[in-house]
């Protein structure tokens, strides 16, 4: 049986035990250069974008540079794309400073002033003006700017990038307290993107929030079979195994955790759950 020790523990944990599930810094304000460096897909030999391309790689080593960079930019672009391009190294360059409100500013610029022939970028760009918001811990606006990164997606009719959005919601409605919209939020996302395996494993983390253990657990099934190496999706799966009363399930899952990623912070927590297995 699982000791009570532990099961106190797992309930603890949280809305997930990665701790970078649906809260922290999103990687689309991390170091994500294929993103940033592609803002248009309908046309990615665009003017601008060499030049998005040198702003955002000089804010990874010098963002007031980069702050220069897109100002003098902004005052020469030749177009309402190299406005948007301008204003989202802008925002990335804020980013890098830990200036989150003026970035989700740049970002909210960069997507009024982007061509609506472009709804792809200004989905992207409306996801960043989100992200930066929940950066802050200001959900209920983050949540408008998710919204209308759902509704230029689809537009794009673009199902990966849809997906990718959709999850950013989910993680303002679940910092609203609004877990059953999350959780249909991302029964949309994996409905628009199967092969998605961050849409399946935070689901099956908000599924076990939420004391679904049988949707859980099919969830996270499905997340290993499509990222198998992903130790947030190992880590999981053993709190869900836990919770259920499967020990040994779950003191496997803990374990494969500790073969794919053993010095990450998931295999710290992995640890720390096996000797709870264990007393």
């Amino acid at each position: 049986m699982i000791t009570s020790a532990l099961a106190l523990l797992l309930m603890q944990v949280g809305p997930n035990p990665s701790m970078d599930a649906f809260p922290g810094l999103p990687e689309e304000l991390r170091d994500r250069p294929e993103r940033q460096q592609a803002p248009n897909r309908a046309d990615p030999a665009s003017p601008g974008q060499a030049k998005l391309a040198d702003c955002v790689n000089l804010a990874r080593s010098d963002a007031e540079a980069a702050r220069d960079y897109a100002q003098n930019w902004r005052e020469t672009a030749a177009n309402r794309l190299e406005l948007a391009q301008s204003a989202h190294c802008l925002g990335i360059a804020f980013v890098r400073e830990g200036e989150f409100a003026e970035a989700q500013r740049a970002f909210d610029l960069a997507t009024d002033e982007a061509p609506r022939t472009a709804p792809a970028y200004q989905s992207r760009l409306a996801a960043m003006s989100g992200n930066a918001a929940m950066a802050q811990g200001q959900p209920a606006i983050a949540d408008i700017a998710f919204d209308r990164a759902v509704t230029y997606a689809t537009q794009a009719g673009d199902g990966p990038l849809l997906a990718s959005v959709l999850i950013d919601r989910a993680r303002a409605l679940v910092a609203l307290e609004r877990n059953d919209k999350a959780a249909a939020t991302l029964e949309k996302a994996r409905g628009t993107d199967p092969a998605n395996a961050r849409a399946w494993l935070l689901s099956a983390t908000l599924s076990r929030r939420l004391e679904r253990l049988g949707e859980a657990r099919e969830q996270i099934a499905q997340a290993a079979i499509l990222a198998p190496q992903d130790p947030a999706v190992g880590l999981e799966a053993g709190v869900i195994a836990a919770l259920s009363g499967r020990e040994q399930e779950a003191r496997r899952s803990f374990e494969s955790v500790l073969l794919v990623a053993p010095g990450s912070d998931e295999a710290k927590r992995a640890r720390g759950y096996l000797e709870q297995l264990q007393s």
